[in-house]
């Protein structure tokens, strides 16, 4: 059954506008790029050194924003402690709340969902959103009180994947597979002990990927809510393999599906 707008909306429960930490600075060179040529994005101010404004002056130009000449240790001092900012730090606004009727909206094709229960880590969590924007998912869902806040950091790892697919965050991940199961999602829940790989399945309909966090897993109910536990083709050496690195695969998976 295909998604139809105004049609079988998945529910989004309320939730704050924000989260701690989203508004302020993003910085590096491919989160900023990014930044400037995403016309969502509200930008405030930039801090740029001498070296970093060529590569960006056009985009600034783009976006009739004039950035403040600082030198490294200026902008330094302006971030968080360890930020490698590559001579660039720009101030904007959060990105607008997206659910999942946003994030399906004008997609062809067969559609990729990926479903994040309780992935911590903002560098997980960059990374496969990286990997998301690179197979063309139509956007990562995470449980909004046991995933990273949409900081610098979370940026800088996703490499500007952060203005490209949606970050949806929901109050329930268990009740958000129900309504994509009922709009004809195929939930796959990955487990390294399953019996039946990835490679089984037949991947030419729309599908939402489930993974849990390292160790733990996908917690029981989100397992639950799935159609079919999947395992990636690991040996028995290496049975399990980094989450982000999980997601490329089955996302590449799918692109040969």
């Amino acid at each position: 059954m295909r998604h139809r707008p105004g049609r079988n909306r998945p529910h989004r429960e309320a939730q704050s506008s924000s989260h701690p930490g989203e508004t302020g600075w993003l910085w590096g060179k491919h989160a900023v790029k990014a930044a400037l040529e995403n016309p969502r994005r509200r930008l405030k101010k930039a801090l740029v050194s001498a070296a970093a404004l060529p590569d960006l002056e056009a985009a600034f130009k783009r976006r009739n924003l004039t950035p403040q000449s600082a030198d490294t240790e200026a902008i330094t001092k302006a971030l968080p402690r360890d930020a490698v900012h590559q001579g660039i730090a720009l101030l904007a606004d959060p990105l607008p709340e997206l659910d999942i009727q946003d994030a399906l909206e004008g997609t062809t094709g067969y559609r990729r969902l990926i479903m994040l229960d309780q992935v911590s880590d903002p560098h997980n969590l960059g990374a496969i959103l990286r990997s998301a924007a690179a197979f063309g998912a139509a956007g990562v869902i995470v449980q909004d009180r046991h995933s990273p806040p949409t900081t610098g950091t979370l940026a800088k790892a996703a490499s500007g994947a952060v203005e490209i697919v949606p970050l949806i965050r929901v109050v329930n991940l268990a009740r958000t597979l129900e309504e994509l199961g009922e709009l004809g999602f195929l939930r796959l829940a990955f487990a390294d002990e399953a019996a039946q790989p990835l490679s089984e399945i037949d991947l030419k309909r729309d599908i939402v990927l489930a993974l849990g966090a390292e160790g733990e897993g996908l917690r029981r109910l989100t397992r639950e809510k799935c159609d079919i536990a999947v395992r990636l083709p690991t040996t028995a050496k290496m049975p399990s393999v980094n989450v982000s690195n999980a997601a490329a695969v089955a996302l590449y998976a799918c692109t040969l599906g």
